[in-house]
Formats: C-alpha cells, structure tokens, sequence
C-alpha cells in the first residue's frame, strides 16, 4: 500500500521538490547579504533608544532602497500562507474523489487491503510529506527574515519585534504546521462528502480561507485569558496618539513585543476619554493643553498579552489544528467504511 501511494504521489512530490528547492536556493543566495547589512548596521551594539532607532531607520532604508529585500519579504510570507491552502486543494481534495471518479478504488478495494488501510495510508504520508514542505518553507523564511524581524519589521520600524502581527505569527515557526494539516485533512473530509474533484477543491479553498481569516480576530485572542491592567497616565496631546473620533490613545512603550488586545484612555469613572473643544488645547499654549490634561486625572485601560506567551500561542494554535485535522481525518475513514461507493 506504501508502494502505491508513492507511485500515484510521485509527481506532487517531484513538483513539491523541484518548488522547495527553487525556494530555498534564492533566499539562500540572498540572506547572507541581509544577514551582512545588518552586522555592519551597528544595531545589535547600539546603546539608548535614540541611538538605535537611528540606526534602525538607517537599516531599514537601506534595505528597502534595495528593492529585493522587501519582495523577498513578502512573497515569502505570502508563500507560506498559500501553501496549505494550496496543498489542501491540490493533494488533500482529489485524494479520495479522484479515485472515485476514475474507479480505481475497486482494485485497491478488491484486493487484501480494507478500506481504511486504503485512505489511513494516503492520508499519513501525504499529510506528512505536506507538513515536511511547509515545515521547510516556513524555516528559511524565518532564517532569512531575523534581521528585519530583529528590528520590528518593514511596517513597524519601531525597533522591537512584533511576533503576534498577523504578517509574523502565521508564517513563523511552528503553526504552518498546524495549517498545512488541518488543509489537507479538510480536503480530503470535503472530497469524500462531494465526491467531485473540482467542486472539493472550490469548498476546500473557500472553508480554509473563512477560517484563517476568522481565527486571528475570533479566537486567538482568547486562547489565553488576556492581562488587563489600569494606570493613572499622564496624557497630553504630544503622547498621545488622537483617533478619529477624539479618542487619545497613550503608546504602550513599557511592554516590548507584547499583543495589546485593547488601550483606552478612561476618565475618573471609567468611561472612554473623548477629547472635548476646551481653549486650552484649541487656543492656548501646549503647557496650557498639558495643565488642562493634569486636571483629568485620566487612567490607561490595558489588554494585552504579554511577549513571554508568543510560544505558548505557538504550540497551542499548532495543537488545536492537529487536533482538528486528526479528527476530520478519522471521520474520512469512517465516511469511507461505511459508504458503499
């Protein structure tokens, strides 16, 4: 049954292949000089926050000048996005139907194997070898990009590294993994329900993309009860960030890297601070506008999820869409068992 699976998987693998490698020889050719301009940039040296965010716009244009880098950067967060929807479609989807439509499931099924050999078979090697292409995409472009990671990014520039952006957290590391799996396994769940190759691969594409897009704002955030914290801040309109609705927002500067969920400025008793029309600050002096400010004895309302849980949210986001893929998968074999094809 191995044997089968790889002569009818032989040509996904060998495009796989030839894909990863083209991958990996550009950003092999191209990451030492990355790595080179920023040992030479002085930033991992640097001392205060003046001097390295200096040196970090410094870095930055210098990198962006060179219109490649930023192509690289995100072509390669956009592959590693792409390949499980791509994997779910392309490998998981026709995996069952293709054999149901041509009938070639009745040499497989007539012979010594059952079916849930049949597909438990399909489903862990190529759902493994899915895993291992992803897996390897995600870590050179994680390789690659640490020295624009390093500094917050090419959107940030903020000299701190924002792992929880949407740009960072889903390309990194080890949740591709989680992706990649639960992709493939929702192809071959929606391929053995539809029994149509090109409507599962349409379903696939369209159920992945609902629930990538719905999970970072839905559910992320509540896979950890959050930190919430209350502070008398100084507010002004030169710390403060204006919204458009006259709300003030008071940057979070003393947490490095951590995933602010919600920051209101809150008054005295505990409603959002709009900023109101008051001379002081329309007509006066800023220090008129300061003093008006003192007055208000505004507080800082703060969620977040603090920097020391980015590998937490990792591991846990990875285990969930195991989980899932684990259990569509079992139900595609119980579907197969029972259904008389």
């Amino acid at each position: 049954m191995i044997w089968l699976t790889w002569r009818q998987f032989r040509a996904q693998a060998a495009t796989a292949v030839a894909a990863l490698a083209g991958v990996v020889l550009v950003y092999a050719l191209t990451g030492p000089g990355l790595a080179r301009r920023y040992d030479t940039s002085g930033i991992a040296t640097c001392h205060g926050r003046a001097e390295c965010a200096a040196l970090t716009v410094r870095f930055l244009d210098a990198v962006q000048s060179d219109e490649l880098y930023p192509v690289l950067s995100v072509l390669g967060g956009a592959l590693v996005y792409l390949a499980p929807a791509i994997i779910g479609a392309f490998w998981g989807a026709p995996l069952v139907t293709r054999e149901l439509e041509s009938g070639t499931y009745r040499l497989a099924w007539n012979q010594s194997v059952t079916r849930t050999r049949w597909l438990a078979v399909k489903v862990s090697l190529i759902g493994l070898a899915a895993m291992v292409v992803v897996g390897l995409l995600s870590l050179v472009l994680t390789l690659w990009s640490r020295p624009i990671d390093r500094v917050g990014g090419f959107p940030l520039a903020t000299g701190q590294l924002d792992r929880f952006s949407l740009v960072i957290f889903g390309a990194r590391d080890i949740a591709p993994l989680g992706y990649t799996a639960f992709a493939f396994t929702l192809g071959v769940a929606v391929g053995v329900l539809v029994r149509r190759t090109l409507p599962a691969m349409a379903v696939t594409l369209a159920g992945f993309a609902v629930v990538m897009l719905a999970w970072p704002s839905l559910v992320r955030p509540h896979l950890f009860p959050p930190v919430s914290i209350t502070a008398p801040v100084a507010a002004s309109l030169t710390t403060g960030v204006v919204t458009h609705n006259g709300e003030i927002t008071v940057p979070a500067n003393n947490l490095p890297g951590a995933w602010i969920i919600s920051n209101q400025t809150i008054t005295r008793t505990g409603q959002v601070f709009v900023l109101p029309d008051v001379r002081a600050c329309a007509t006066g002096t800023q220090r008129q506008c300061n003093a008006w400010f003192a007055t208000q004895q505004l507080r800082r309302h703060l969620v977040y999820q603090p920097a020391s849980r980015y590998w937490a949210f990792q591991w846990y986001e990875t285990a969930i869409f195991l989980a899932i893929a684990l259990a569509l998968a079992g139900f595609s074999v119980w579907w197969i068992k029972r259904s008389r094809a």
